[in-house]
């Protein structure tokens, strides 16, 4: 298939950029469906924030649990709802191997 260049929008910053022939050959070699909605630019900066751990959630919440296996006290990253059980980092583990 001939791909050609095609110049295209950025959705956050409005600018024009060019999709070039190659990259329309890579994408369509990983599968890609979509053309990029963003200038490489702003995928940078989007990238950077994600990586950065500000995808627009914030950070992480931790809340300090007592493992109702070990006693042990640790943090999760969910709030406990006090209706089911909550374990240790250590004692989930466990837990998850042995169902395996």
């Amino acid at each position: 298939m001939d791909f050609q260049d095609k110049t295209l929008v950025c959705r956050d910053c409005g600018k024009e950029f060019v999709w070039t022939a190659s990259e329309q050959e890579f994408y369509k070699s990983k599968g890609f469906e979509n053309a990029p909605v963003r200038c490489p630019e702003c995928r940078a900066l989007k990238k950077a924030r994600m990586r950065d751990g500000d995808g627009g959630g914030g950070p992480r919440q931790s809340f300090e649990i007592t493992c109702a296996e070990c006693g042990k006290t640790d943090t999760v990253p969910f709030k406990p709802k006090g209706d089911r059980p909550v374990l240790c980092r250590d004692c989930f583990r466990k837990q998850r191997e042995q169902g395996k």
